[in-house]
């Protein structure tokens, strides 16, 4: 069975496609990865399993692999005891930015409900949305990853990977909704704001459930002093503005959007 612990998950999947049921099972995003390298014996480690649902996951993993055989899969060794999520203070700053992103994301469905591109305030809206996105979600959040965290970690891993991948998609979903909104493409603005719900939502669930735990368990104290004040230059290189005119315009969208819902009321009584 040792071979098999070191073998790409996709490619075990592959061979062995009830392996993928099974780590549906345990809510372990590996079917939908578009990396997928990563090993059998890395899943455990990366997802934090507790030590029951490690043993009853990899007992029938090997049971599909090897039927009827009762093969018995060695402990995968952890450089920490699973527990609950308590993330180091760099690593709680990035979880923290991402409650500003999620009202966003969490407004997306009145935006489209309530979608006019024919009127000023409605096309303000979508560029609202969009300077957001890029602005915030991006160049404020994104950044401190990209340019900061992940160079703490080999490039090639795959978990990071599929997040580099994820602000690819994110910032081509940003343009495509510019460029939907310039044409007065109404179809094609409901389109990219889907989309980008879609992937953020699934991407920060990622990173605040899996990514950051992981990559908390894998630094050391210095790294994450360093990570602090790392974080905190970056910040003061961004100014304030960024972030006060961000916050500002997701207060304003709920203004909107819950006056629109209020209206809606009116008209029905």
């Amino acid at each position: 069975m040792e071979e098999y612990l070191k073998k790409g998950i996709k490619d075990i999947i592959t061979k062995f496609p009830k392996v993928a049921d099974i780590l549906n099972e345990y809510n372990i995003g590996c079917v939908p990865c578009n990396v997928g390298s990563c090993l059998l014996k890395d899943i455990v480690e990366i997802h934090n399993l507790g030590e029951d649902e490690e043993a009853a996951l990899m007992a029938k993993i090997g049971n599909v692999i090897y039927p009827g055989r009762g093969i018995k899969i060695p402990k995968v060794q952890r450089k920490a005891k699973s527990k609950q999520i308590q993330y180091s203070p760099p690593i709680k700053k990035l979880v923290d930015e991402h409650v500003l992103i999620k009202a966003w994301l969490a407004l997306i469905p009145e935006v489209i409900e309530n979608i006019d591109l024919k009127s000023r305030a409605g096309r303000q809206l979508i560029l609202g949305g969009i300077d957001f996105i890029r602005s915030y979600a991006d160049k404020f959040h994104h950044a401190k990853e990209e340019d900061i965290l992940f160079k703490y970690f080999d490039p090639n891993l795959d978990i990071v990977k599929t997040m580099l991948e994820d602000h690819t998609t994110a910032r081509s979903r940003a343009r495509a909704l510019l460029d939907a909104l310039e044409k007065g493409d109404e179809r094609g603005v409901v389109e990219h704001l889907s989309g980008y719900k879609e992937l953020l939502s699934e991407h920060i669930k990622k990173e605040d459930e899996i990514l950051y735990p992981w990559l908390d368990r894998n630094l050391s104290m210095t790294q994450v002093g360093e990570l602090y004040e790392k974080f905190d230059k970056a910040d003061r290189a961004i100014g304030e503005e960024v972030p006060k005119r961000c916050e500002k315009f997701v207060e304003w969208a709920e203004g909107k959007i819950t006056k629109k819902k209020n209206s809606r009321k009116e008209a029905v009584k």
